[in-house]
């Protein structure tokens, strides 16, 4: 897809954009509630935040997550790996098959924390983990944080997965992608809310103000 194509759709995405950001806003004032969930989400990120302003940042751990979230990227959609390296100050992969998802993942899907939900999701299905939930909560407030602070960091610098899909085209793909990943975590994290009814709550207000750029009929 060209990159003058990928401008226009993401102009025509940015009112999405801003009805997925008062979803996720009112989806955030209603589960506040769930303290015994939100509480140890928050000191994890807390912990990796004073980790990541004090101590050297573990750069090869993150750039090993992001090269092989595009690795698995590849994967689901039917490409090969051939090539995959990842050090300190980069890395990259050789693969047969690219598209926008698999070049912007890594700025949206935040791989340890998805790795974390699975550990935990199995050991709760093999095993009584549930006196471990606290801490599960504990370490994926600080594995999503660690998501954001060095995806932020890395952003700083100058990215060939954003450059080869455009700056605005990559910021509505990387918003919208965090931001769909909360719009599900939250309601199953806090159970505050029913995951069909965020999810529906999302799909109106984007309708909304698709419908209010309209010009009046007649």
């Amino acid at each position: 897809m060209p990159k003058w194509v990928k401008f226009i759709l993401a102009l025509l995405l940015l009112p999405a954009c801003a009805g997925t950001a008062r979803t996720l806003w009112e989806l955030a004032r209603e589960c506040g509630g769930a303290d015994v969930v939100l509480v140890p989400l928050l000191a994890g990120a807390g912990c990796w935040i004073a980790i990541y302003l004090l101590l050297p940042r573990p750069m090869w751990i993150y750039v090993f997550g992001h090269e092989l979230t595009h690795a698995l990227w590849v994967w689901l959609f039917g490409g090969r790996v051939k090539r995959f390296r990842a050090t300190a100050n980069g890395g990259h992969i050789v693969t047969d098959k690219v598209n926008f998802l698999i070049a912007l993942a890594p700025y949206f899907f935040p791989l340890y924390a998805a790795l974390l939900v699975a550990v935990f999701g199995l050991g709760e299905a093999l095993g009584d983990w549930a006196r471990f939930r606290v801490w599960f909560h504990l370490l994926l407030g600080a594995a999503y944080a660690f998501h954001v602070t060095l995806t932020a960091h890395v952003l700083k610098t100058r990215q060939s997965d954003i450059t080869s899909q455009g700056y605005l085209f990559s910021a509505v793909v990387i918003f919208l992608g965090n931001a769909a990943v909360l719009l599900v975590a939250l309601p199953l994290l806090t159970g505050a809310v029913p995951l069909s009814r965020a999810l529906t709550r999302w799909a109106l207000d984007v309708a909304a103000l698709y419908r209010d750029l309209l010009p009046p009929a007649g």
